[in-house]
């Protein structure tokens, strides 16, 4: 028996690195599996539709279940694709996981309008592409299912040179969270996703780069915390974000003070007053002995 034992799921840019590794896992757990990937490189700039098939043939060698998918992800007409795709093959969708993407970091001043709205239109529009058509089949079928969404650290903490995708990457939380709320009525759970993993897209970023990765960093090592995401095991849990990388599994959470509410008109000299109510205490700094 495997945990995803007669469900069909489509993971986007599953043609290498993190994609790849959950394909091949949710098909060893029992799931039929879309492989989504355009190819390319990570800027977006190109395309290989051998990505996809290659990852079918490897999970289909395996004794497993797979069809391959090379739509562009981030057009309505892509994601309606996407959703035939498992429809023809396998007649129904139970998980979505939003994964394609790409890179283009640069500092702001450097960032052109071409590398902001293409980073933005592959993220954030690509995973509403994706979802909306799965989410009205789930609806209007009376399905349940679940939806999974790959923010980043970088759109919920910040991150040097990454406006562009740090920008799209917080936004799919918003996203996430509201589609969770107006799931609930429907049996879709949705969850946000945040990995930290050494891929061709992250290989020479500042801490994978000039070093060897930590072991627990690879893809392989990341998808059973999203495998745990996907399956019933996870039944209770809808608008979280889950943390999956080196360091484990954790969860990420927006939270806010206790604040200074005057309960009157105020000033802002007030405010300053009351910082120590409104903010949240400063993280103390690293001295060299503690670093």
């Amino acid at each position: 028996m495997g945990l995803l034992d007669g469900k069909v799921a489509i993971i986007t840019g599953a043609g290498g690195g993190l994609g790849e590794a959950y394909a091949k896992l949710f098909a060893k757990e029992g799931a039929a599996v879309v492989v989504n990937d355009l190819g390319g490189p990570r800027d977006g700039s190109g395309s290989d539709k051998g990505a996809a098939q290659r990852v079918v043939d490897e999970i289909v060698a395996a004794g497993g279940r797979a069809a391959a998918n090379t739509d562009d992800v981030s057009t309505v007409q892509g994601g309606e694709n996407i959703l035939k795709t498992a429809l023809d093959n396998f007649g129904q969708v139970d998980i979505l996981v939003c994964n394609a993407g790409i890179l283009r970091d640069k500092t702001f001043a450097n960032t052109s309008e071409q590398d902001w709205d293409l980073v933005v239109k592959v993220h954030l529009k690509g995973t509403y592409c994706c979802v909306m058509p799965v989410w009205k089949w789930l609806k209007d079928n009376g399905k349940p299912g679940t939806i999974i969404m790959t923010s980043s650290t970088s759109g919920l903490y910040g991150n040097f040179g990454q406006s562009n995708y740090g920008a799209a990457k917080a936004g799919i939380y918003g996203f996430m969270r509201v589609l969770s709320i107006e799931g609930r009525k429907y049996g879709i759970r949705v969850m946000g996703l945040a990995p930290g993993a050494f891929t061709r897209m992250t290989s020479d970023l500042p801490g994978f780069r000039d070093r060897e990765p930590d072991a627990m960093a690879l893809p392989e090592n990341i998808a059973p915390g999203v495998l745990y995401m996907a399956s019933d095991l996870a039944a209770d849990h809808t608008g979280k974000v889950l943390g999956v990388s080196s360091r484990g599994v954790r969860e990420i959470k927006m939270m806010q003070t206790d604040g200074f509410a005057p309960g009157r008109p105020y000033t802002a000299q007030e405010v300053a007053e009351n910082a120590d109510k409104v903010f949240f205490p400063a993280a103390p700094e690293k001295t060299a002995a503690s670093a």
